[in-house]
């Protein structure tokens, strides 16, 4: 009984002898020339053992042994055996080899279980929590430390960062607003001009800017402007060990490094949203003037119809909570990063992820609740 294709009859040949399978090696076997697969060798025959038998082989080379390595391994995988003791002495030792070189490893069912999948991804997000829990702790500790004893805060540290987090930030918030509130107004105006409501841009522009946009854009910006940074600098410290060398010193880097940023990120994050607003409503007015002839003072009038000092302070209340979030992100990525070159960019990215998906979080958490409120 055989299981070779005629194609390779000059190079092997099969016959089963009982739960055995022997493949009669000759020929020339050249990796210039055509090797037999394994598969098709065998067919649909399972046998229980492979003997290789050279009988008239004229020259071989690696050609040969890559093709008993590849019915080896079947052999491992299936638990059948692989007798060569009718081989060469070389070429057992060549085959003994290449299985060094290559050591051995079962195929196995890389597929996880749901379950365990859950339950690991699950233990992975407690240990997040926790940690995330943990860091918010000590910076609340720190912050009742430093209000007990204001002359432990590092002011000059504070108006920096205040700098670099606000002054610094008007070009870039700027532009970004300015453009969301001409998006704004577009978009309002395709729809509103169809209806003949064209001077109700006003209301969707200034509430838009002023309750969401104007607070979640620039809580974006910071996130990938100033989070990103914060974690830079302080993994960039911790792998060259200057935090280490504060704990050393009996300083903690909460005090001495976090919570400056979170300070300065907490008193320019609402004056940043204030001012975001205000450049998005300008945005809309623009719109307004050149694409619906509506002149400024009547959008002016229209949007104090229905935008309310409410509305305004809960875009500061955003804008503070964004503006938390974004500082705690950065330092938390940045005192987790690697002591590596490669782990700071990677806590810069995190740091930016992070404080985005939080904010996100956050709006809609305030959404949910400022409607209850009737806010």
């Amino acid at each position: 009984m055989a299981a070779r294709p005629d194609a390779f009859s000059d190079l092997l040949s099969t016959r089963i002898e009982g739960d055995e399978l022997v493949m009669s090696i000759r020929g020339r076997w050249l990796v210039t020339g055509p090797r037999p697969s394994w598969a098709k060798v065998r067919g649909d025959q399972w046998p229980v053992q492979i003997r290789p038998v050279v009988d008239g082989l004229e020259t071989w080379d690696s050609s040969l042994l890559l093709f008993f390595m590849e019915v080896h391994s079947w052999c491992r995988t299936t638990g059948a055996r692989f007798e060569q003791r009718d081989l060469p002495p070389r070429m057992c030792q060549l085959l003994a080899q290449l299985e060094e070189v290559e050591p051995e490893s079962i195929p196995q069912d890389r597929g996880e279980d749901p379950l365990s999948a859950v339950g690991l991804a699950a233990a992975d997000a407690v240990v997040k929590v926790r940690g995330i829990s943990s860091f918010v702790g000590e910076c609340v500790l720190s912050a009742f430390r430093v209000a007990r004893s204001p002359r432990l805060f590092r002011w000059r540290d504070c108006l920096g960062e205040m700098q670099q987090c606000g002054a610094m930030a008007l070009p870039i918030v700027s532009l970004i607003s300015f453009l969301v509130g001409v998006t704004l107004a577009y978009t309002g105006a395709i729809v509103l001009r169809q209806f003949g409501g064209d001077i109700w841009v006003a209301d969707l522009v200034g509430l838009g800017m002023v309750r969401e946009m104007g607070a979640m854009m620039t809580g974006i910006v910071l996130a990938g402007r100033t989070g990103a940074a914060f974690a830079a600098i302080l993994g960039n410290m911790k792998m060259n060990e200057e935090i280490d060398a504060l704990e050393t010193l009996g300083v903690s880097p909460v005090d001495f490094l976090v919570l400056p940023r979170l300070v300065a990120l907490g008193l320019m994050m609402p004056l940043l949203t204030l001012y975001a607003s205000a450049l998005g409503i300008l945005g809309g007015i623009s719109v307004a003037l050149g694409v619906l002839s509506i002149p400024p003072a009547a959008f002016w009038v229209e949007m104090l119809s229905l935008v309310d000092l409410s509305d305004t302070v809960v875009g500061v209340i955003k804008g503070i909570t964004f503006g938390l979030i974004v500082g705690l992100s950065g330092c938390l990525r940045g005192l987790q990063s690697e002591r590596s070159a490669a782990g700071v960019g990677k806590a810069a990215t995190s740091a930016v992820v992070t404080a985005i998906l939080l904010i996100i979080v956050a709006d809609a958490v305030y959404a949910v609740i400022f409607n209850i409120l009737g806010l």
